[in-house]
């Protein structure tokens, strides 16, 4: 599993996850405040994904809030009890400043030293990229070391998901949830490099996230690395696909990829694709459909490959290509996060997240608590096999 401290997510197993939890919640927020929420024939809403239906609605959550307040108690923690009663495993409350940052994400803006890790296959923190003119590139540190502690606190046993929210600058753990860092605080990083030890100060700095990357494979083949579907990402995707050499292949990959705008989604499987459906999901039993945009390639080869970290929008247009029939996938079972959560602005302008629905995909297979199954299972060696598989497709130019 791999991880990067810009938004982009796994599951932590806490009501407030990592921060693309409230991004794909953002602007189908805006909708539910200005009651224009979007038909199938319109932008499509952000899709968050969670486990079960909330059994307690917006209004409930408010009154209660509303009411602490008229006793001079917290709001928001009136609010948090409330929705953590609801049996919505998945259901939380952000203060008003926690929310903002989070629209600031949609905009692919993070806080952070610039570097993304993953677990090895010994248990080390390895460092797998570093952003270019980021704290972590400044104080000298390359793909490939290993991140031993920080602040003083050793890693070896946290999953990736904690030790990236660590580097951001978020609280772990009751109590300390909806405390985040700011930019300019400093970081202890307890460093190795090939037996060599050292330990660095880092200061958190405001960083933008290069969610699409796009490389060359052998033939002319692209590999086409989606992080996270910030805005603009849908359309990165595309350009790059009309880019890459008439009739090479293309290597899609979505691992550990915590999704995102749906939007986004829906406009990165448009570029494979000739119109027709993408997803459909329900809206407190209403029923809706998302499609492609016409003038997708739908003649290259397509290789998507996934892993346990692929989540929602990037289940979405994982299990869109698959059912269509437009690609093979490679890799491991993907999360399984389907739900549709609705956020409602609180009367202490916090935000409330409840789940009010599910997606699926074009041929009807519920994600939610399933997850997507590969066309081909792959582990250590996935993104070869990918390659491999692209290859026998004709995907090289």
């Amino acid at each position: 599993m791999s991880g990067s401290e810009s938004p982009h997510f796994g599951p932590r197993g806490v009501r407030r996850g990592a921060v693309l939890t409230l991004v794909f919640a953002s602007a189908l927020a805006t909708a539910a405040a200005t009651n224009s929420l979007p038909q199938a024939d319109s932008t499509p809403p952000v899709i968050p994904t969670r486990a079960v239906a909330s059994t307690v609605d917006s209004g409930e959550v408010a009154a209660a809030a509303a009411k602490a307040m008229a006793d001079g108690k917290s709001g928001t923690e009136a609010a948090e009890e409330v929705v953590s009663r609801s049996g919505d495993r998945w259901g939380a409350v952000y203060d008003k400043g926690e929310y903002e940052e989070f629209e600031q994400a949609l905009d692919g803006e993070y806080t952070g030293v610039g570097l993304s890790a993953r677990r090895t296959a010994g248990g080390l923190m390895e460092v797998t990229r570093v952003h270019p003119g980021g704290p972590a590139a400044g104080a000298g540190i390359r793909a490939g070391d290993t991140v031993r502690d920080i602040d003083g606190a050793d890693v070896a046993s946290r999953p990736v998901t904690d030790v990236m929210a660590l580097l951001r600058g978020d609280a772990l753990g009751e109590g300390g949830a909806g405390k985040s860092a700011g930019a300019g605080t400093p970081v202890v990083l307890g460093l190795e490099r090939a037996g060599h030890r050292w330990t660095r100060t880092l200061r958190r700095a405001r960083l933008s996230t290069e969610s699409v990357t796009v490389g060359k494979l052998t033939g002319g083949a692209r590999m086409i690395k989606v992080d996270a579907f910030t805005k603009g990402s849908g359309e990165q995707v595309r350009d790059a696909v009309r880019d890459a050499p008439r009739g090479a292949g293309i290597l899609l990959d979505l691992r550990g990829n915590g999704g995102g705008l749906v939007s986004e989604a829906v406009k990165a499987a448009s570029a494979f694709l000739d119109g027709g459906l993408v997803a459909t999901y329900d809206i407190k039993g209403a029923q809706r459909a998302l499609y492609a945009d016409p003038g997708g390639d739908t003649g290259r080869p397509v290789v998507v490959l996934v892993d346990s970290g692929t989540m929602s929008a990037a289940e979405l247009v994982t299990g869109a290509l698959q059912d269509r029939g437009r690609s093979i996938t490679v890799g491991s079972r993907t999360f399984g996060k389907g739900s549709v959560q609705m956020p409602s602005t609180l009367p202490d302008g916090s935000v409330a997240e409840l789940t009010v629905g599910h997606y699926r995909t074009p041929a009807g297979h519920t994600v939610d608590g399933r997850g997507i199954t590969p066309d081909l299972a792959a582990s250590d060696h996935a993104g070869q096999q990918a390659q491999t598989v692209l290859s026998g497709l004709g995907g090289t130019a």
